[in-house]
């Protein structure tokens, strides 16, 4: 059944093809249209992209990769210089900004290429008989 996955991935794990904003199965059309705009279909295999919703799975990694070691560095810059609040926003803001937007696209392409390729469905419940 792996060996099935990785087939339809291109032989490419899901990292590698979103990083990249690649289709999971052919690895050849694109993801996106636009900076995070998902297309309908892939242009080179049709390939529906209607499957994909990864929600706010790419923001919360995005922050918790980018948000931790820009407030370190928030942190150690005020206990070492004590600098004026307009130093934080010439530092600070712009790595934030920058940070997450650098980030954003590959998470997402990297969420919705697993979500092909292990065939990710939404939760169902599951009713069992009484004893």
């Amino acid at each position: 059944m792996d060996e099935e996955r990785f087939e339809l991935a291109g032989g490419r794990s899901s990292f590698a093809l979103g990083v990249r904003g690649l289709c999971p199965r052919c690895g050849k059309g694109h993801l996106f249209q636009g900076f995070l705009g998902l297309r309908r279909e892939c242009g080179a295999c049709g390939l529906d992209f209607g499957y994909a919703d990864p929600a706010d799975g790419p923001a919360f990694f995005v922050m918790s990769t980018v948000a931790v070691p820009v407030t370190i560095f928030a942190g150690w810059l005020e206990l070492r210089y004590e600098p004026a609040f307009w130093v934080h926003l010439l530092t600070t803001l712009p790595l934030l900004v920058l940070g997450s937007l650098a980030l954003l696209r590959p998470f997402k392409g990297w969420l919705v290429c697993s979500q092909f390729i292990h065939k990710a469905e939404e939760g169902r419940p599951v009713m069992r008989a009484a004893p």
